[in-house]
């Protein structure tokens, strides 16, 4: 396994090689398929995954169902909190919406290595309050903000969390994780592809231009970035 493989994922790259031997000699990499189901609602969390150049959606379904995205999760960050904060269970659905790879980790050795303390226990309780302000902020801008903010938010956190431009994302599935009709997406994607914020094509979506995407977005995008840079210099 290559050290910069390792540093596409913020976390990994924030802790030390040779303080957590155990850990990085534990890892695994592997590859992400669009639409696969890394947990079921209450499912026993077995591993934990830390993205490297894909995306994955924590999803909650009610029942008629209709699914909300309540957290995305790049680069910056793991999936599989409830390892060491307990419960051991996952709290709702978590999907990859874009494909690509992903370190694999087992949940045992990963609860080990964070009962040791020490720098790994230090960043994971920062982390775990950073995502917990994403999600919040999250519930703040689905009641408050119009579709475009939203979906120029949503747009610049996937960018983010893979470092690409290019995004293999349907108008469907945005509408489904922001949980608005797809009309509505549709026709905020229109109005952004006539301004060359963006170029839609069936099933990618590409930013052409990042720096009027922000100017869209509410301040929800900030928000959400200042604190995992106050906490963690995440950028």
């Amino acid at each position: 396994m290559k050290e910069n493989t390792i540093f596409n994922n913020q976390i990994l790259a924030s802790i030390s090689k040779d303080n957590y031997k155990t850990l990085f000699s534990n890892l695994e990499k592997i590859s992400l398929t669009s639409g696969q189901i890394i947990y079921k609602l209450h499912q026993e969390i077995e591993y934990v995954y830390f993205p490297l150049h894909s995306m994955i959606s924590l999803v909650s379904t009610v029942s008629n169902k209709n699914t909300t995205e309540i957290g995305l999760i790049g680069n910056e960050g793991f999936v599989g909190l409830p390892v060491f904060l307990g419960g051991n269970h996952a709290i709702c659905d978590t999907i990859v919406q874009i494909p690509d790879s992903a370190m694999k980790l087992d949940a045992n050795i990963f609860r080990s290595e964070f009962n040791r303390g020490g720098e790994l226990q230090r960043i994971l309780l920062l982390y775990t309050q950073a995502r917990i302000s994403q999600i919040s902020q999250n519930a703040v801008c689905k009641c408050h903000h119009p579709i475009s903010n939203q979906f120029a938010c949503w747009l610049l956190f996937a960018y983010d969390g893979v470092q690409q431009q290019e995004l293999p994302l349907t108008q469907q599935f945005i509408s489904e994780m922001l949980g608005v009709r797809r009309s509505s997406v549709t026709e905020v994607a229109q109005k952004f592809q006539k301004e060359g914020i963006i170029r839609y094509t069936r099933g990618n979506i590409t930013i052409l231009n990042r720096d009027i995407l922000k100017s869209k977005a509410c301040e929800c995008y900030d928000k959400v970035k200042t604190e995992f840079a106050q906490l963690l210099n995440f950028t």
